[in-house]
């Protein structure tokens, strides 16, 4: 009995940014093709011994007639179809030359970010929708005991250094207090344009009409099927393939992965290091933070292996 071997297609594709970072140019597949009709990010498959980088170049010369100035890796997606294996080599392009239009003929749109979930994706592309709608700094809230002050750093973080995605962390506060101070971190997150995720039982949610939840590691593997309306934001703690393959089972829209360098506060942890790392977000599948030692000034690095940014206490809670 002979075994069929998928056919492996490996695609370049752009997620290219306006100068206001407020839209994001797509195109539609055309009619006589696999998905045809569909959005997608523009692109296409790479000639032999190109790079990811180069064969984006060709292609959006050859499809938009723009050149790429400035470009990031974005995320990469291996996808399963029934005849094939699709590994979507993505790239955020945030400067380039000239006005994009369709030279083959295409239809190609700008686009607000907060209405790509209107336009029709094929599968493949989905988890890049996650991952161009996310900042590529997450905060994660200290543990502050004091209101004031807890409101003070929050403010400053949001004003000064731009964060646009938090976690309100605060083990150590009762459910009533906690509820209180989501209230008002929702408040300031909103006055922002920050996104707020709750790290709690998905039930809070009842209570407090934030972006969304993060769930612990622990609480991650407990879950049978995703605990939250599809609307809402889902995020999780992971630190090993097994955890990262339960955020897939459960449609986690992003994750963080640690911890990548050792910490103070978990000194007794083996650190993932950036090579290791990089192998488990090669297959997630969604957007991943790094988390664990990370500042401001690992975030170009971490994107070079594969993370979506970086998410830090330290780094941001001052």
């Amino acid at each position: 009995m002979s075994i069929k071997v998928k056919r492996r297609v490996h695609v370049a594709a752009a997620a290219i940014i306006s100068a206001d970072q407020q839209q994001v140019l797509i195109a539609r597949r055309p009619s006589n093709v696999d998905h045809g009709g569909l959005w997608e990010f523009p692109g296409g498959k790479l000639a032999p011994y190109e790079t990811g980088l180069e064969g984006l170049k060709r292609e959006l010369h050859e499809e938009l007639g723009v050149e790429i100035v400035c470009a990031q890796p974005l995320i990469r997606v291996h996808h399963e179809y029934p005849d094939k294996h699709i590994l979507l080599d993505v790239w955020q392009v945030h400067e380039f030359a000239g006005e994009p239009f369709g030279r083959e003929g295409q239809a190609v749109r700008w686009v607000p970010m907060s209405e790509l979930s209107n336009y029709p994706f094929p599968a493949a592309n989905l988890p890049i929708l996650r991952a161009v709608r996310l900042p590529t700094e997450y905060l994660i809230t200290g543990e502050e005991a004091d209101e004031a002050r807890f409101d003070a750093y929050l403010e400053r973080a949001l004003r000064e250094d731009k964060i646009r995605l938090v976690q309100l962390r605060a083990k150590q506060l009762d459910e009533a207090t906690y509820l209180a101070r989501a209230q008002r971190a929702l408040s300031l997150c909103r006055e922002h344009g920050a996104r707020l995720l709750l790290n709690g039982e998905p039930t809070l949610l009842d209570h407090i009409d934030a972006d969304g939840i993060h769930l612990t590691s622990e609480r991650l593997m407990q879950l049978g099927r995703r605990p939250i309306a599809e609307s809402k934001w889902l995020s999780a703690s992971t630190h090993n393939q097994a955890q990262l393959t339960q955020a897939a089972v459960l449609g986690c829209d992003f994750v963080s992965l640690s911890p990548l360098r050792t910490t103070p506060s978990h000194p007794e942890v083996f650190p993932l290091g950036w090579h290791d790392f990089q192998q488990l977000v090669e297959r997630a599948g969604m957007p991943v933070f790094a988390l664990g030692g990370m500042t401001r000034f690992d975030a170009n690095h971490a994107r070079a292996v594969g993370a979506q940014g970086i998410a830090s206490i330290r780094d941001f809670w001052k």
